[in-house]
């Protein structure tokens, strides 16, 4: 009996890779390889500018790369709660699902830059949920930037039995100030805009004197700032801080 072989190419594979803070000797031997030796790189970015994940690996790319830029439809334009947001935001998960798709089922790997880990409050968990199932989806993981924003203080976040609480600035008023005065140890990410709300929530919970800004964290312009002395609107990137100061020898 003759077997004809398939024509048929081998269904790539598309890997999310953490890059970690900011810094590309931050990365992982494993994402330092994917990407080095991408043919296909994708990553998120807003309309017009580089994106902060392919910054990070600005030098690194093969030359014959080929560069799959994802140009958000929407950020701050449309506020969270219009049902708009929420819409406008699939529509664009689904076509980037699709393009994904199929360079994986034409036999190519594809290289997603994910800020950080991508599995932590990351674009990439929507690609994720879209694909899984359909082709095949690695994860590598990837530094938080947290981490790299405690570690530029200089001071551990947490001691023995401290309780983390990690927050996004996008919470209502109320909400955060119960959630910072309920912790031993704070993280609140996606300040930009809402700094002044942060700031209110903080002095109502009594902390403002424990508090820190850390801006663009092992990154190049990494600042360190006690929330006190803060005195501009600060950037997308950048993480609040209040350490633990529990349990100790």
């Amino acid at each position: 009996m003759t077997v004809v072989a398939s024509s048929s190419p081998p269904v790539g594979t598309i890997h999310g890779v953490g890059l970690g803070p900011g810094a590309a000797d931050l990365l992982s031997v494993r994402a330092d390889r994917l990407v080095r030796g991408a043919r296909h790189v994708a990553y998120f970015r807003k309309a017009g500018r580089p994106g902060q994940a392919r910054r990070i690996v600005e030098g690194m790319l093969r030359a014959d790369v080929v560069e799959l830029p994802m140009e958000y439809p929407v950020t701050t334009e449309i506020p969270l709660t219009d049902p708009r947001y929420n819409d406008c935001l699939a529509g664009f998960y689904a076509e980037c699902t699709a393009r994904l798709a199929a360079l994986a089922q034409a036999g190519e790997d594809v290289v997603v830059l994910c800020e950080g880990d991508p599995f932590f409050y990351g674009s990439f968990m929507h690609l994720h949920a879209r694909l899984s199932g359909v082709v095949p989806v690695a994860v590598v993981p990837g530094i938080t930037g947290m981490a790299g924003a405690w570690n530029a203080t200089g001071v551990p976040i947490t001691w023995g039995d401290d309780v983390l609480t990690v927050a996004m600035a996008t919470l209502p008023e109320d909400e955060l100030a119960r959630r910072i005065r309920d912790t031993d140890a704070l993280v609140v990410m996606k300040i930009g805009r809402n700094l002044p709300k942060l700031r209110r929530a903080v002095a109502a919970a009594g902390r403002e004197e424990a508090a820190w800004l850390v801006e663009h964290a092992a990154m190049p312009g990494q600042t360190v700032t006690r929330l006190a002395d803060a005195t501009s609107v600060t950037p997308y990137f950048s993480i609040l801080l209040i350490h633990g100061r529990g349990r100790r020898p």
